[in-house]
């Protein structure tokens, strides 16, 4: 009788256990969202982080594809911004795959920053350059002409 009185007492317990872990696994959804920078110029990479989705979700935006959530009691997503994002203001949207609740966030696409490389041989040399240049080939032919001549002289005197 004690036997059955246990095994009952275990059977009860394995049940409740079983029948709260799913409620233990489920999730009120995404919260405590940041994103990292805040204002990230067009081309960069924003960070983006979330507690509440323990299966992972998606991350949307106008300013950026979409991206992935990892699993676990704080998903990280990683994006990088369109090169030809509009400066300004965007939210971006977090999504749990096993909830419908959606968190959003602001943040800011700043105005790329390209090279300031100047012209960098995008024009053709001015006449004052090719001059310069001309005047440096032609001392190196007159150069090498008097050492040529001189190397002459020398070997004639000795033969």
């Amino acid at each position: 009788m004690r036997a059955s009185r246990a095994c009952a007492a275990t059977a009860l317990a394995c049940a409740a256990v079983a029948l709260t872990a799913p409620v233990a696994s489920a999730t009120n959804g995404p919260s405590s969202v940041t994103v990292n920078p805040y204002s990230v110029h067009q081309g960069g990479t924003i960070s983006i982080t979330a507690h509440g989705c323990g299966h992972g979700g998606t991350v949307t935006s106008n300013a950026f594809p979409q991206a992935s959530l990892s699993a676990g009691g704080k998903g990280y997503a990683s994006a990088r911004i369109n090169d030809h994002a509009t400066p300004g203001h965007y939210n971006l949207a977090v999504k749990c795959s096993d909830n419908a609740m959606v968190a959003t966030h602001r943040f800011t696409v700043l105005a790329g920053r390209g090279a300031h490389g100047g012209l960098g041989g995008s024009i053709g040399p001015s006449d004052t350059d090719v001059a310069v240049g001309a005047g440096l080939v032609a001392s190196a032919a007159l150069g090498a002409a008097v050492f040529v001549a001189r190397r002459r002289n020398a070997a004639g005197g000795r033969a």
